[in-house]
């Protein structure tokens, strides 16, 4: 999470969120949370040590106890500067002392937890040496969508985190393309994105030609072609939360092939979106997106889900995927991004990050989705 503000956000929503996650575990029938650095952490917090280590940090929610974090006595002055640390008591440990003696104090002796899946084995070990009769489950299993509903405050940033996305794609497409390598190309998109307001660059995709139908080729040295199309797909963090957009280009005048199955992936990507709406099923998202692609006679090149969810990180639940029940909720931010994939030969993926709304979706890209083309 280096260099997220997250500072819209005041103590009051911090203890707001942590209450939420305490009584979401109660319901899941845990007897409460450990949260280790990572997203979950400042998210619940506001808190990112600068890096996690070998000392303990676990922040420990559950329903009728203050929120409690412990935390090594050295970093505990930037642990107590944390937007959030107000909603919360600090129990700090020293050097030479049992770290899991002082979080064992805070637990149900027989308790069964959500643990953040980043959570080093040695401090999960560490606890269940402490204290045996205890269990652990891993938040994503036991509470997918705790961060999965964003509120308005929320999703004015991820909005503004689309729109540094879009304002990458307006400029990136006025570059050079043919004869420079899908590295230059790459740091341009990297350049823009921090140009743009983003602090932390996740991923820039730059796939030409044949390296287009792998769908996480990202860069190479191949130097970009005439008559070649080029996958970009790029994103990051901006003032904490994500942006993750995807747009395929073509250098110079693309063969009626290539428009063909462009115009198939817009047309996929379009029936996702339109199969957004509260009360429906992930699954039915991709199932649209993929229908269209299937009918088309190109379903075996359509090799991944149709999109995840987006926040405080790039990729996290809910999952667009067959078999994903979990009904759409207003507020919820996912991509849609269906993609054909031709072995040798090409690749295509459009991608948006939406919004479930009270009535259906709301785009939080909206750059041209049309054939691209570029020099």
């Amino acid at each position: 999470m280096t260099g997220s503000t997250l500072a819209p956000f005041t103590a009051d929503d911090y203890r707001a969120r942590m209450d939420r996650a305490a009584h979401a575990a109660a319901d899941a029938g845990l007897a409460g949370l450990l949260v280790a650095p990572g997203p979950d952490l400042v998210w619940l917090t506001g808190y990112a040590p600068t890096a996690a280590t070998e000392r303990l940090t676990l922040l420990v929610l559950a329903v009728g106890r203050a929120p409690v974090l412990v935390v090594p006595t050295l970093e505990a002055p930037d642990a107590a500067m944390a937007a959030g640390a107000s909603a919360l008591s600090l129990r700090d440990w020293t050097d030479g002392k049992d770290p899991y003696a002082a979080t064992a104090a805070l637990l149900d002796v027989s308790g069964r937890f959500g643990i953040s899946d980043n959570a080093w084995a040695m401090h999960l070990l560490g606890l269940q040496q402490a204290l045996p009769g205890t269990s652990y489950a891993s938040l994503t299993d036991a509470l997918p969508m705790l961060r999965a509903v964003k509120d308005e405050a929320e999703l004015e940033l991820m909005a503004a985190a689309g729109a540094a996305a879009d304002a990458t794609f307006e400029e990136i497409r006025k570059v050079p393309f043919g004869g420079r390598r899908e590295s230059e190309v790459g740091a341009d998109l990297a350049d823009l994105l921090r140009q743009f307001g983003h602090s932390q660059v996740d991923f820039t995709i730059v796939a030409s030609g044949p390296n287009g139908a792998n769908p996480h080729h990202e860069v190479g040295d191949r130097v970009i072609e005439r008559g070649d199309m080029v996958v970009l797909d790029f994103g990051g963090l901006k003032d904490g939360y994500g942006s993750d957009t995807s747009r395929t280009v073509h250098v110079g005048e693309p063969t009626d092939e290539e428009r063909r199955v462009h115009d198939l992936v817009r047309e996929a990507q379009e029936a996702g979106f339109k199969a957004v709406r509260p009360g429906v099923a992930c699954q039915e998202v991709d199932r649209a997106a993929r229908a269209v692609i299937e009918d088309a006679g190109y379903g075996e090149y359509f090799i991944h889900r149709t999109g995840h969810g987006i926040g405080v990180t790039t990729h996290e639940p809910p999952y667009m995927i067959e078999g994903e029940r979990q009904p759409l909720v207003p507020g919820m931010c996912f991509s849609v991004e269906p993609g054909v994939y031709l072995p040798g030969r090409f690749g295509v993926r459009i991608e948006d990050i939406v919004t479930v709304t009270e009535h259906g979706g709301r785009r939080l890209n909206n750059t041209d989705r049309e054939m691209v083309i570029v020099d």
